[in-house]
């Protein structure tokens, strides 16, 4: 039976990393895309023919209703990851309460949508990785970050209480917490916002988005099945 790991947010740089690393490993990817269906496609074609671009808006229930039945039709859903996400930054006095309402949207409230479409079919199934991507910015903070902060801090929360749920089904519930990261999000943000998160790191670089794909690719492992509820930081030492 193939099996079949949906990636939110697929067309950007962790999820495009991640969709190539899962079907690396033998999973039929669905790059899950809101936005660009070329850049989707490109992704899924980088696969080698593991993978096939998937509309998802994650704010919509109807939109991530019928993304799991393409991948319930495709074969048995095994893995998935909540990568999609946006950042839109401000001084807390400057952030308006629907730019903070859109921030929890995507980032917390899709990660919940499409959690709880997952549930069911990794239920019957008695196998499942529901991995999410958050922030070392939900442990530490960062100027300018409220809305970011408190929608991936509540995602952890979250995700926690979720492996409690379904421990004894044979799913597992985890978050990898990436620092800064060069992608097309993180471009967004302003440069003091940008120097503060690669600051923070002993490193004194930025994460690749292959390292974060990797440490998403362990959590998927079958040999992972006692990780749950945990929060894998991979942040260059940022957490210390």
């Amino acid at each position: 039976m193939t099996r079949v790991a949906l990636v939110t947010g697929g067309s950007g740089g962790i999820g495009a990393a991640t969709c190539q690393a899962l079907a690396a490993d033998g999973f039929h990817v669905l790059v899950g895309y809101g936005g660009s269906q070329d850049r989707a496609q490109a992704v899924a074609d980088a696969c080698d023919g593991a993978a096939q671009a998937v509309h998802i808006d994650v704010t919509d229930e109807s939109s991530v209703t019928a993304a799991f039945e393409v991948a319930t039709e495709t074969g048995t859903l095994a893995v998935v990851v909540n990568n999609a996400g946006i950042a839109d930054d401000d001084l807390l006095m400057r952030l308006d309460p629907a730019r903070f309402d859109r921030t929890i949207e995507v980032n917390l409230r899709g990660a919940y949508l499409v959690s709880r479409a997952a549930i069911r079919p990794m239920l019957r199934a008695r196998h499942g990785r529901i991995i999410s991507v958050a922030s070392v910015v939900a442990l530490r903070g960062n100027v300018g970050q409220t809305a970011y902060a408190a929608s991936k801090a509540g995602l952890i929360g979250f995700t926690k209480s979720l492996a409690r749920e379904v421990a004894r089904k044979g799913i597992t519930a985890n978050v990898v917490a990436p620092g800064f990261v060069a992608t097309a999000m993180t471009d967004e943000l302003g440069d003091a916002a940008r120097e503060s998160l690669v600051d923070m790191a002993p490193t004194g670089r930025a994460v690749e988005a292959d390292e974060v794909a990797a440490a998403i690719r362990f959590l998927a492992a079958d040999l992972s099945g006692s990780i749950t509820g945990a929060v894998l930081p991979v942040d260059g030492g940022a957490g210390i």
